[in-house]
């Protein structure tokens, strides 16, 4: 049954070493029910929520591990790299623009999404761009192999990922997908907004009211998805997201800087510190102190709000979060040029 990807082969002692591979199995039968009780568990577990149970033996049949995806899961860019590094993956010329044409062409849906939930056409833009380049690219791995893979054989996430994998099953069945059809990234996230599987449960909208949720190939689906994920997450309407700053290694030193936690240092604390906003601010301001080394290793001082804070609920990277706003803010000024 469960099908193996060629490039396996010799790799058992290496994952068993590694902790990944489970006592019950080797990736040869990876997803066999027949043979390993997890994923056998796994069924009865679905097939208990009305999920037949013929159909989860078809699709897991369908799944083939993957070492690549487990061996992409130690390289991701937020890191490995600096921020003039990360920075340039998603800035450029090309994507601004784009990211403004995404706006013009759905105009409609990003109004209503900007009235219903309070996001900026620009920030859901941004999001999107960042993602899949509005689309352009929404991953090449099959998201049934990925999630397999990394819930029967990741060392230390597998708990995690089963419960994606359970979630992927679950959302294809209802939407009458394919499984094994879907593409997204190795790490099972899907469509415009890659959103992980257990987040299009929980986020995704059907804002074009044709009764479907559909990230995968509806643009507007995605833009109300996104913009309800951030109010989910307590976006403040109208709300600054950064600040310039002026600080140094003093402040570097007294300050835990770059965190992704719920904002606790206050502008007050800051300033003591050595962190000082190049804007007027509200002493008593919970803020997220921010270093960003440049090319030159020279490091630039930032200062986020919570709105910052909530970008980071949706990839926990203060690199993501920093290149959202800077690409939102360079799309919202290509918009207010062409006025």
């Amino acid at each position: 049954m469960g099908r193996t990807r060629k490039s396996v082969g010799g790799i058992v002692l290496a994952v068993a070493m590694s902790g990944a591979l489970p006592a019950w199995g080797e990736p040869e039968n990876a997803f066999d029910p027949d043979q390993h009780q997890a994923t056998a568990e796994l069924i009865d577990e679905l097939s208990g929520q009305g999920i037949p149970r013929a159909w989860l033996d078809q699709a897991l049949d369908e799944a083939t591990f993957s070492q690549e995806v487990l061996d992409a899961m130690e390289g991701a860019a937020e890191r490995r790299l600096e921020w003039h590094e990360y920075r340039d993956i998603f800035m450029s010329d090309e994507r601004v623009e784009q990211g403004a044409a995404f706006i013009s062409t759905h105009q409609d849906a990003f109004d209503r999404a900007e009235e219903l939930y309070g996001v900026p056409a620009e920030v859901i833009a941004a999001i999107i761009g960042v993602e899949t380049y509005y689309g352009r690219y929404k991953g090449d791995h099959r998201v049934l192999d990925s999630l397999a893979t990394l819930a029967f054989y990741h060392p230390s996430r597998g708990r995690f990922f089963r419960g994606e994998l359970a979630a992927f099953l679950a959302i294809t069945h209802e939407q009458e997908v394919a499984p094994e059809s879907v593409l997204g990234s190795y790490a099972g996230a899907m469509g415009y907004p890659q959103f992980i599987p257990t987040s299009y449960q929980a986020y995704a909208v059907d804002f074009d009211g044709d009764g479907r949720r559909d990230l995968w190939e509806n643009p507007v689906d995605a833009i109300g998805s996104v913009a309800n994920y951030f109010a989910e997450h307590r976006w403040q309407p109208n709300a600054p997201i950064y600040h310039e700053a002026t600080g140094s290694e003093a402040a570097e030193q007294a300050l835990s800087f770059n965190q992704t936690s719920t904002p606790s240092v206050t502008v007050r604390e800051a300033a003591e510190a050595g962190l000082v906003s190049d804007d007027e601010l509200d002493p008593s301001l919970e803020i997220v102190p921010l270093a960003l080394t440049l090319a030159d290793g020279e490091t630039r001082y930032g200062i986020g709000e919570y709105n910052f804070y909530v970008i980071t609920r949706y990839n926990h990277s203060h690199l993501y979060a920093m290149a959202v706003v800077e690409l939102a803010g360079a799309i919202a000024d290509t918009l207010e040029g062409q006025q």
